[in-house]
């Protein structure tokens, strides 16, 4: 899923196409991303728009009269800006915003379609599409921490809790984490005070950093690959790769259908967390340290 710095990139650079244009019409490939039915969606034709922002991971098209277009990409819903009137690329396509600058495109991949358009009218009905959750990036410290000993979480369900921090998601939690040299398995409401102050900073920094490296490969086009998964990325889908600070393997732990990267040296103190499937499966025999993880492989 598209989380804050992909999210903002897009919002960048659709802001930078359509502020100021006139969205004639949108066309549904799919009668099933449509989520709404108040207002009409056609009430939404031929309004200019005045501005693109973010709700979390939803991105919302303003239009003049307090009218607004609120998609949320979820997994595999991803954008395309293509000229006036384009087609629908095959069965990716489920959308079409024609603007009078260009036609924006909404695709998605995969079987399960789960991306969701909403047409909305005034500022309070836009805020029931908010999670809630804190947006860092315009925070405080005590607002950061409030929200950490809040709750007793695990450090990567509380990042990746929408109702709690905005816009993260699996990805950059686990580069954050790994930025803070905190383990996931950490308890939200366990951390001192020097630990939240890191975990603050660590989410500040990857976020600006990442908004910052995307736009500069972006330049002045349009973003043509987001995805989960970037090579320069320290840990994320980093699984057995070097560690970019410590050299040692990077680990992971799967749970549900997500899965969390870490660094055993840096964040755990050299301790293996235990993945609920394989430790049950080799109970006694499951490696606590990376030393008896290379024994168990050359077994």
């Amino acid at each position: 899923m598209p989380e804050l710095p992909d999210v903002q990139l897009y919002i960048d650079c659709i802001e930078a196409r359509v502020r100021g244009a006139t969205l004639e019409r949108i066309r549904l490939n799919s009668p099933f991303v449509l989520r709404s039915v108040d207002p009409p969606l056609a009430e939404t034709h031929g309004r200019e728009v005045v501005g693109v922002r973010r709700i979390g991971k939803r991105i919302a098209i303003a239009l003049e009269g307090e009218l607004f277009v609120v998609v949320h990409l979820m997994i595999a819903g991803r954008f395309r800006w293509r000229d006036a009137g384009a087609r629908f690329p095959g069965r990716l396509g489920l959308a079409a915003f024609d603007f009078s600058s260009g036609t924006l495109l909404l695709t998605e991949a995969g079987t399960k379609k789960r991306a969701a358009i909403h047409a909305v009218s005034g500022e309070k009905t836009l805020a029931e599409h908010d999670p809630g959750g804190l947006e860092v990036l315009a925070a405080r410290l005590d607002e950061f921490r409030s929200v950490l000993r809040g709750v007793r979480h695990t450090l990567k369900r509380a990042m990746t809790d929408p109702r709690l921090l905005s816009g993260i998601g699996n990805a950059y939690s686990d580069e954050i984490l790994h930025r803070a040299r905190l383990s996931p398995f950490k308890l939200s409401d366990a951390l001192a005070d020097e630990e939240i102050a890191g975990l603050f900073a660590a989410t500040r920094e990857v976020l600006v950093e990442w908004i910052e490296r995307l736009r500069a490969e972006t330049g002045d086009g349009f973003p043509g690959k987001v995805t989960a998964f970037r090579p320069e990325m320290a840990v994320h889908g980093k699984y057995d790769q070097p560690c970019p600070v410590c050299g040692d393997p990077v680990q992971r732990i799967k749970y549900a259908s997500n899965e969390a990267n870490y660094c055993a040296t840096c964040q755990t103190g050299g301790k293996l967390l235990a993945d609920r499937g394989l430790s049950r499966l080799l109970r006694k025999d499951w490696p606590r340290t990376l030393e008896e993880l290379e024994k168990l492989r050359s077994r």
